[in-house]
């Protein structure tokens, strides 16, 4: 391996409240991501917007913010070789109805809104969003 990268993947609400996360993690697992932490977690709206901070000037911010403190989340650091770019492949168009076939959010997503999972758009992204859940 030699573009070793790490990325922050997000399992919504709306997948975790319908049991998903086994099955993502384990197409995590066949494309190659090896994931390295993992954690349960429920933010409530101050974190939500605080990690949203980046959409705060766009009209979703504020239902983005509600919806991602709606409910649990799982949250983990994926690991593999250009993994930042393979996931938000993996992961398809932001709007299920747009994705491509066996992305993520073809598969699990419901709305552009309720879209199952979120991964970093950028290496620098990563560590920031990785840094926001996994402070050491």
């Amino acid at each position: 391996m030699n573009n070793v990268e790490q990325t922050l993947s997000i399992i919504k609400p709306d997948a975790v409240e319908r049991d998903l996360i086994e099955e993502i993690k384990s197409i995590f697992l066949k494309n190659n991501f090896s994931v390295k932490e993992f954690k349960k977690i429920h933010l409530n709206k101050e974190e939500a917007a605080e990690f949203y901070k980046v959409h705060q000037s766009k009209p979703f911010y504020d239902s983005l913010c509600s919806y991602l403190a709606s409910g649990p989340i799982a949250v983990m650091i994926l690991e593999g070789e250009n993994v930042v770019s393979k996931y938000r492949e993996l992961m398809g168009s932001t709007n299920p109805k747009d994705a491509k076939e066996n992305t993520l959010r073809k598969m699990f997503g419901i709305s552009i809104d309720k879209n199952s999972v979120h991964g970093s758009d950028s290496i620098e992204n990563a560590k920031k969003e990785i840094n926001f859940f996994f402070k050491n």
